[in-house]
C-alpha cells in the first residue's frame, strides 16, 4: 500500500473510532439521565401525601430534585402529544402520579352523588338521562390540600391560564353501561358572570382497566374509532391511569368552537374515574 494510502487508512480508522467513541459516551449520557429521572422517582411517590412536598428528600437523586416547582410540574414524566389542531387537543401522558389518582379517588368516593345537568330555565342541576354518572366538587377546603394545589397549579401551567380562572376540580365516576351523551363546555349561561366563558378543559383519567369509556370527539380527526365497543367516525381518547386531555372550547379568534363536541362513551367493563378541569376567560369567582 503506497504512504498517502496508508495516511488516509489511518485517519478513517481513527474518524471511526472516535464517531464510536462519542456515540458510547453519548449513550452512557442518556442512560444516566435517564436513572436518574425514572428510577429513583417511584420510591418517591409512596410519601404520604400531606407531606406531598415538605418532606420529600431530594437532594443529590435528580438534577431536578432541587426545584420545588419542578417536582409539582412532573418534569421528566409529563410526555404531551398533540392529537389534533382542529379542534386543538392535547393528550398529555402521565399528567398525574398514581398516587394522585388513587388519592382524588379516594377523597371523592364517600361524597358521590348522581350527576346532573344544567337547567337551561332555571341554572339548578337537574337528573338527565343525557348524562348517568355520579361526581362530586371538591370544596374550598379541599383545594387548599397541598396535593390539590399541586395538581392545579399543574394544570394551569401546562393550559397557561391562571389558577385563579379555574372552576373547582369534579371528580366522577362511571360504572357499566354509563355514559355521558355528547354535548358542549361553553355556552353555560348562568355562570358567566362568574368568570366569563369556558375556554379550556382538562380531563384526567384516574384508572385503568376499563372497557369502553372513551372520551370521544365526533369533529376530529377523519378516521375512525371504537366508542364503547362500537365504531363511529371521529377521535376517541382510551381512559388510561395518570393520563390527561386539554382542549381548546374556544378557538385562536376568542370565539366558542362548534367542533369541540364531546362525550363519554359506554363503560362496557370495570369503573371509570375522572377529574375534570374547566378553565375560564376571568377569574371564576
Amino acid at each position: 500500500m503506497a504512504p498517502p494510502m496508508k495516511i488516509v487508512f489511518g485517519l478513517l480508522t481513527l474518524v471511526t473510532l472516535g464517531m464510536i467513541l462519542g456515540a458510547a459516551v453519548q449513550l452512557a449520557f442518556i442512560r444516566k439521565l435517564e436513572d436518574s429521572t425514572g428510577s429513583e422517582f417511584p420510591s418517591l411517590r409512596r410519601k404520604h401525601v400531606h407531606g406531598y412536598l415538605g418532606n420529600l428528600k431530594l437532594a443529590g437523586v435528580s438534577p431536578w430534585l432541587n426545584d420545588k416547582d419542578a417536582i409539582t410540574l412532573r418534569v421528566g414524566y409529563v410526555k404531551p402529544e398533540i392529537i389534533s389542531w382542529s379542534p386543538r387537543i392535547i393528550v398529555f401522558h402521565d399528567f398525574l402520579s398514581r398516587e394522585e389518582c388513587d388519592y382524588l379517588r379516594a377523597l371523592a368516593k364517600p361524597q358521590l352523588r348522581v350527576s346532573t345537568v344544567l337547567d337551561a330555565k332555571t341554572g339548578k342541576g337537574i337528573k338527565s338521562d343525557v348524562r348517568t354518572s355520579s361526581g362530586m366538587f371538591l370544596n374550598s377546603k379541599e383545594r387548599k390540600y397541598p396535593m390539590i394545589q399541586a395538581i392545579e397549579k399543574r394544570i394551569s401551567v401546562f393550559s397557561q391560564i391562571p389558577v385563579d380562572n379555574g372552576e373547582p376540580i369534579q371528580v366522577l365516576r362511571y360504572e357499566k353501561n354509563q355514559f355521558y351523551k355528547t354535548h358542549y363546555d361553553y355556552s353555560d349561561t348562568f355562570k358567566l358572570k362568574r368568570g366569563g366563558q369556558r375556554i379550556a378543559t382538562m380531563l384526567m383519567y384516574l384508572t385503568d382497566n376499563v372497557e369502553g369509556g372513551e372520551t370521544f370527539f365526533p369533529m376530529a380527526g377523519s378516521g375512525e374509532c371504537s366508542c364503547g365497543g362500537k365504531m363511529v367516525k371521529g377521535m376517541c381518547v382510551k381512559p388510561n391511569k395518570g393520563d390527561a386531555v386539554l382542549f381548546w372550547s374556544m378557538g385562536l379568534d376568542g370565539q366558542s368552537d362548534p367542533n369541540t363536541i364531546h362525550g363519554g362513551c359506554e363503560v362496557l367493563a370495570g369503573e371509570k374515574w375522572s377529574a375534570t378541569k374547566w378553565m375560564r376567560q376571568r377569574t371564576f369567582s
